[in-house]
């Protein structure tokens, strides 16, 4: 989708960027124009490689709070996940505050699969599919190597996950009046409700590295093989936190519910997992789509997506909002078993 994040690069500086990070020059660019948020290329290299260039907003451009400095999350993401076997690209080379670009930016090994949305499955193999992604999700959560929760890079951070959540909210209502963003309910309401349910978040014990949109578009298939398709690659680290793991199964399941018999929970456990559903969790999931769903509501400010392209995606975001908010109004004591959430 076009937005204003997404800067314009010349044939001539990405063959720059190429030569100064792996001694290459480029002798063919395709911008790939899925993202949302930061400019990507697929680059073929006079070595023969093919790898994939993105690059941070425009220098100047005002962001999201949350969004300070998200190439360096999303190398920091490719540095501390590597370890756990998560399917990814390889990080090549990064570079913060280069001088050619007057920003952050990433060079990529490329992808040889496509996007899970763009492909075409049955209901067997998305299930197959959802629960492979349950096991790599296991393996991302182990992942803590953070003596602080929320987002470092952004200086939107906390001691304990209640306060850094509370932080995070904060800064994307901050946002919200900045844009003038409409929403459902008033600032001050959705504030009040966060606050009078944030003690939902008080049992997340250390911080794990949370990827935070997880969404088909954000995953890779293989091309089909004896075993049909296999996740090849989980993409856009860039909103990663370091967070309670139940907030990784939002995306997932946007606008709509997270089921305990859905497979990505089922691969999760087995992988060793551990998530219970319980009326507890009810309240932190309606909390953290509130999150989820102000975020694609207030980045519209900073990103100006054209209307037809964005339209679908706010209504859907404002109803799935206001949704989440009548959760908080009035919170579940406990969970039926195989209920949603």
């Amino acid at each position: 989708m076009d937005s204003r994040t997404k800067r314009r690069l010349s044939s001539a500086q990405l063959d720059a960027l190429a030569l100064d990070a792996v001694g290459a020059g480029v002798v063919n660019a395709e911008e790939l124009t899925d993202g949302f948020a930061n400019a990507v290329w697929r680059l073929d290299l006079e070595d023969g490689r093919q790898v994939v260039l993105k690059a941070g907003p425009p220098p100047g451009l005002r962001l999201l709070n949350y969004e300070r400095h998200l190439l360096r999350t999303e190398a920091m993401v490719y540095h501390l996940a590597a370890p756990t076997g998560l399917p990814m690209p390889s990080l090549i080379h990064a570079g913060f505050d280069d001088p050619l670009l007057e920003g952050d930016y990433l060079i990529l090994s490329a992808l040889e699969g496509v996007p899970w949305n763009r492909t075409e499955l049955t209901p067997s193999e998305n299930a197959s599919l959802r629960s492979e992604l349950g096991g790599h999700l296991a393996a991302l959560h182990s992942v803590s190597a953070s003596d602080v929760f929320g987002y470092p890079y952004a200086g939107l951070t906390g001691r304990s996950w209640r306060e850094a959540f509370l932080v995070m909210i904060g800064a994307m209502l901050d946002d919200a009046v900045r844009y003038n963003t409409p929403l459902p309910a008033s600032i001050v309401e959705i504030a009040g409700l966060v606050h009078r349910n944030a003690d939902a978040l008080d049992g997340v014990p250390v911080p794990a590295l949370v990827h935070f949109d997880i969404w088909p578009g954000n995953v890779f298939l293989t091309a089909p093989g004896r075993n049909g398709r296999r996740i090849e690659a989980v993409i856009d680290h860039e909103r990663a936190f370091w967070g309670d793991p139940l907030a990784d199964f939002v995306t997932p399941t946007l606008f709509g519910e997270l089921r305990d018999d859905d497979p990505i929970l089922t691969g999760y456990r087995a992988a060793g997992g551990v998530i219970e559903l319980t009326g507890t969790d009810m309240v932190k999931m309606a909390l953290y789509r509130v999150y989820l769903y102000l975020v694609m509501l207030v980045e519209n400010g900073p990103r100006q997506y054209p209307e037809e392209s964005y339209a679908r995606v706010r209504d859907l975001s404002t109803r799935a909002l206001a949704r989440s908010l009548d959760v908080l109004r009035a919170p579940p004591a406990r969970l039926e078993a195989g209920a949603g959430i």
